[in-house]
C-alpha cells in the first residue's frame, strides 16, 4: 500500500462505514457478532493498528488536538492566539489529553499538514484559528468526519460547525457606555478599515452604545505609528473628543502617544485584548479571556455530539463576553 493503513482503508475492505469500524475498536459490544468479525478480519489482514491513545478513550474522543501555531507577526496583540494556545495546552493536561504544535503557510499547505497527522494516527480531533469566509478547512474536516472546533466565527457563511468567539461587540459597547458616563458625550472610535469582520463587529458595538449620538470614526490600518499619527491630526483640527474607543491595544498606544503630544495625556482612551504594553503604560482595555474561550473549545470537543456535525446546532457556538478592565 506504500504508507500506514488507515481507518477509511480498513473499512472500505469490510464494505462498512468509519464508524462501525471506530465501534469495533472502541466499543466492540455493540456492534453485531458477524460484522464485528468482518471488520476484525480486515484489520488483521491489512495490519491496521488502531492509534493507541484514541482507543483507550471510551468516549471515541481525541486525546491528541492538532492546532496551527501562527507565525511570529511582532506586534503588541498577537499575544491573545498565543495565551489561548498556553491555555488550551493546559486545560487539556487536566483533562487527560495533549496538545501538537503544527505549521503552515496558507490554508492548502495547512490542509495537507492536517491529513498527514491524522491518517498517521498523530492527532484526532483539530482546533484551527483564524476562520475566513468559505473556509477550505472547515470544510474538509467536516466531510472527513473528523472532531473540530473553530476558534473565530464563520460570519454567516457557514455556522454548521461548533466555533467558540469573543463577542467583541458587547466589549466596545460595555467601553462606550463607560466613556459616555464618565468622560463626556463625544466618544470616538478608531478601527481599521472597514471589511475586516472582527474590525465591524467591535464597531458596532461603539454604535450601538451612541445610540442617537453622532460620534467621530477614525480608521488607521494595525499600526502604533500609523493610528498615532490619525489621531494626531485629529486633535489638532480641534475636533471635539472627550474619550476614544479602540478596535486593539496596538491602535490604543498609537492614540495614547499622540494625545500626549497634544498635550491631552488624561484622555481617556480604550485599547482591546489588554496586552501587557497596556498594562504597562496604564490604559484600559477590554480583556478577551482566551483561558475562557479554550475551557469552552475542549468542552465542544468532548461534548457527546460531534464537532464536525452538520446539525449540530445553536449549542455547538459559543460568544465568550469579554471583560473591561479600567486602569
Amino acid at each position: 500500500m506504500g504508507r500506514l493503513p488507515r481507518l477509511e482503508d480498513v473499512a472500505a475492505a469490510a464494505g462498512v462505514s468509519r464508524q462501525t469500524v471506530s465501534n469495533v475498536i472502541n466499543s466492540p459490544g455493540i456492534v453485531r457478532d458477524d460484522t464485528r468479525e468482518r471488520v476484525s478480519r480486515a484489520i488483521a489482514d491489512l495490519g491496521y493498528r488502531p492509534h493507541a491513545a484514541a482507543r483507550s478513550l471510551r468516549t471515541r474522543r481525541s486525546s491528541t488536538i492538532a492546532i496551527h501555531l501562527d507565525p511570529y507577526a511582532g506586534g503588541i496583540s498577537g499575544v491573545v492566539l498565543d495565551r489561548f494556545v498556553h491555555a488550551l495546552t493546559d486545560l487539556a493536561g487536566t483533562r487527560g489529553m495533549r496538545v501538537l504544535l503544527y505549521t503552515a503557510r496558507g490554508h492548502e499547505n495547512e490542509i495537507a499538514r492536517l491529513r498527514e497527522l491524522l491518517d498517521g494516527g498523530e492527532a484526532d480531533a483539530v482546533v484551527i484559528t483564524g476562520t475566513v469566509h468559505d473556509d477550505p478547512r472547515t470544510r474538509w474536516l467536516a466531510a472527513r468526519q473528523t472532531p473540530f472546533v473553530a476558534f473565530g466565527r464563520p460570519w454567516g457563511d457557514d455556522a454548521r460547525h461548533s466555533w467558540v468567539d469573543v463577542d467583541g461587540a458587547a466589549g466596545t459597547r460595555e467601553a462606550t457606555r463607560w466613556a459616555l458616563a464618565n468622560a463626556g458625550a463625544h466618544v470616538a472610535f478608531l478601527g481599521w478599515p472597514a471589511g475586516s469582520d472582527t474590525g465591524d463587529d467591535r464597531e458596532s458595538g461603539w454604535r450601538s452604545a451612541l445610540a442617537a449620538a453622532d460620534g467621530l470614526r477614525l480608521v488607521a490600518e494595525e499600526s502604533v505609528g500609523d493610528a498615532r499619527d490619525v489621531v494626531a491630526g485629529v486633535l489638532a483640527s480641534g475636533d471635539d473628543i472627550d474619550a476614544l474607543v479602540c478596535a486593539s491595544d496596538s491602535l490604543a498606544v498609537g492614540a495614547h502617544l499622540a494625545a500626549v503630544a497634544a498635550g491631552r495625556p488624561g484622555l481617556p482612551i480604550i485599547g482591546f485584548d489588554n496586552t501587557p504594553a497596556a498594562e504597562a503604560i496604564g490604559l484600559s482595555s477590554v480583556e478577551q479571556l482566551p483561558e475562557k474561550v479554550a475551557s469552552a473549545a475542549l468542552d465542544l470537543l468532548l461534548s457527546p455530539s460531534d464537532a464536525s456535525s452538520p446539525d449540530g446546532g445553536e449549542s455547538r457556538h459559543v460568544l465568550v463576553e469579554p471583560q473591561l478592565v479600567l486602569r
